[in-house]
């Protein structure tokens, strides 16, 4: 597979979010990498609250995972 995530250092914690959403979606796609089961499971999943709740959780432990990694931008103000 190609490399693609190079870092999990981002600027802002919203990009940090959105690499926790991306790694996410790579997980997925490591897992069950055909793009046409992946398609048909979705009507399935995507109207299962206990799916939903199930993707946030894993989006969390993704975004914990790229907050510590940066150091939680402790060294950063964003208001």
């Amino acid at each position: 597979m190609e490399q693609w995530l190079w870092s999990l250092k981002t600027d802002t914690p919203q990009d940090g979010y959105e690499l926790a959403i991306l790694l996410s979606q790579k997980g997925v796609q490591y897992t069950q990498p055909s793009e046409e089961v992946r398609r048909n499971l979705r009507p399935q999943y995507s109207h299962d609250p206990d799916s939903l709740i199930a993707v946030s959780q894993v989006i969390a432990i993704n975004f914990q995972t790229v907050a510590a990694a940066n150091n939680y931008w402790k060294d950063q103000c964003y208001y």
